[in-house]
């Protein structure tokens, strides 16, 4: 993070945010940058910081695009020549949109690309942290079912295997015991 201090009273810094279009070849990409770079150059102007956000989805079509990459820069650089550098933004073909602000005392620039990275670790770790805890209810849905399935069956007691002369003797008994009963 850098704080925004301009050099002398005679500049002041600004951050200029440009759209152009997205679906571009990568030599008109960089071609587009350098123009829109250009205009700052003419002036005299000094870039403090430039933050390239990529592509972004817009809210409605501009000259036929519904993407554009997005840029951000600050300049430090004269007033009085703020007009010029518009003007050029505004006629220049590869620009979709441009829009310039003035940052207030002491303003630190936090790089977007930086704080997007950190979210998405973030994000993955809640995401993580979600899969896991439904793996957990999942499984335990599953014991509890297992747990409820055992406790309706009923369970009979094994039986040691009976010798041969132990049933002989308990079938003849049987038989005699029928016998007597007659």
């Amino acid at each position: 993070m850098a704080t925004l201090v301009a050099s002398s009273e005679d500049v002041r810094i600004y951050e200029c945010a440009v759209l152009y279009p997205y679906a571009l070849p990568q030599k008109e990409e960089a071609q587009i940058v350098k123009e829109i770079e250009g205009y700052f150059d003419e002036v005299g102007a000094k870039m403090v910081a430039k933050d390239a956000w990529g592509r972004r989805g817009l809210a409605y079509p501009i000259k036929g695009a519904k993407e554009a990459n997005v840029t951000i820069y600050y300049f430090e650089m004269d007033p009085l020549k703020l007009k010029e550098v518009e003007q050029n933004l505004k006629i220049s073909k590869g620009v979709l949109r441009h829009l310039f602000v003035k940052p207030p005392k002491h303003y630190q620039i936090v790089k977007y690309a930086d704080t997007y990275e950190q979210w998405l670790k973030e994000r993955e770790s809640v995401d993580q942290k979600r899969t896991r805890e439904k793996q957990e209810k999942l499984q335990e849905q599953v014991a509890a079912k297992a747990r409820r399935k055992v406790a309706t069956k009923k369970v009979e007691p094994k039986q040691a295997p009976v010798s041969g002369e132990v049933l002989t003797e308990k079938i003849d008994k049987l038989i005699t015991d029928d016998l007597d009963s007659i």
